[in-house]
């Protein structure tokens, strides 16, 4: 019977084995034969490597890497039944937008075999029987390579949860709390594009709060400021579904964006939100509706279509917003329905 050549060059130094890796580090061996597995099991715990797992086929390999995902393999390329290079071709197919090294072990030292080995998906190529300071050379390598993956990867997490804090900041109105213009054209396009992929009606609704200018004239900025905020209170506590958002639009303006809203919907809101407000009674002396603040709105309602942009459901929503200021303020008006809610509020 013929010995099979040793896993390991027994004349090197084991004084080359480096210090052991600090963090976590797991080798995966595949080799059909336990001796070999053996050995280079002796020399990886020597090289301080804290976790080894061991197959001694293909699927056995294909198993435990998917299962344990390792930080490194160690690959014969002769195993029975698949050899290694089909066994690197599926682990890569099995780590999507991942990457393990692989290193290739043989006995063959061809340029052939060499350049199979990195066209299956290894990462490099050793020949038996493996001299330890070359492994521990190549263990080194690795660990260096994955350590700074790992910096890389930890790195762009949080560099995308400051982009997201940032977002959050920008798209943030300083004195309400609610979504800026910013967020607004941003949120609105994104659930325009949601509406019309999913067949749904989409709602949008313009509010200005009625002779606000008299507002600030009477009781001066800092108490203008004060109104903003409860207004802005008012509009998150109305809006109680997730997608549901409430914006500063600009001034006295606001913005209300209504996903999965049909027009009937719509002016159920709106009839409810103004009933709201009117409870609420904060006092506006100077209004000639009757002392308290109350909000003119126009809505738009629609089901989006190619033709759909955020620029036709504003100017829409201006037009019924510009109705209902026409027509006495205190109401809201629809584009689509071209009806008010008067006499609802007035109820």
């Amino acid at each position: 019977m013929t010995t099979p050549p040793p896993a390991i060059h027994a004349s090197a130094a084991r004084a080359a084995a480096p210090d052991g890796p600090t963090g976590p580090f797991s080798v995966l061996v595949v080799d059909d034969l336990a001796s070999v597995r053996s050995a280079l099991v002796a020399e990886l715990r020597h090289a301080g490597v804290p976790e080894i797992l061991e197959a001694g086929t293909g699927d056995v390999a294909l198993e435990l890497f998917k299962q344990r995902r390792p930080d490194l393999v160690l690959l014969d390329i002769k195993l029975p039944g698949r050899d290694g290079y089909w066994v690197a071709q599926q682990m890569r197919e099995a780590e999507p937008g991942d990457w393990t090294p692989i290193i290739f072990l043989s006995g063959l030292d061809s340029d052939l075999d060499v350049w199979r080995g990195i066209e299956s998906g290894g990462d490099d190529y050793l020949v038996k029987p493996v001299k330890p300071i070359v492994l521990v050379a190549k263990l080194r390598a690795m660990r260096r390579l994955l350590d700074m993956r790992r910096r890389l990867v930890a790195m762009s997490a949080e560099l995308h949860l400051a982009n997201q804090r940032l977002n959050e900041m920008v798209e943030v109105d300083a004195l309400t709390g609610l979504v800026n213009r910013r967020g607004f054209d941003r949120i609105l396009h994104s659930e325009i594009l949601a509406a019309r992929r999913d067949g749904t009606p989409l709602t949008l609704m313009l509010c200005d709060l009625d002779h606000f200018k008299a507002y600030n004239d009477a009781g001066g900025h800092v108490q203008g400021d004060a109104c903003l905020k409860e207004v802005g209170r008012l509009l998150r506590e109305v809006c109680v579904r997730p997608r549901d958002i409430a914006s500063r639009y600009g001034g006295e303006e606001f913005a209300l964006i209504l996903p999965n809203t049909p027009r009937s919907g719509a002016m159920t809101f709106a009839r409810a939100l103004g009933q709201v407000l009117k409870v609420r009674g904060i006092s506006h002396p100077d209004s000639p509706l009757g002392g308290i603040l109350t909000l003119s709105g126009g809505i738009t309602t629609c089901v989006p279509d190619e033709n759909t942009s955020a620029e036709s459901m504003i100017m829409r929503a201006d037009q019924a917003l510009y109705a209902a200021k026409a027509q006495g303020r205190n109401r809201f008006f629809s584009f689509e329905m071209q009806m008010d809610t008067i006499e609802q509020l007035r109820g």
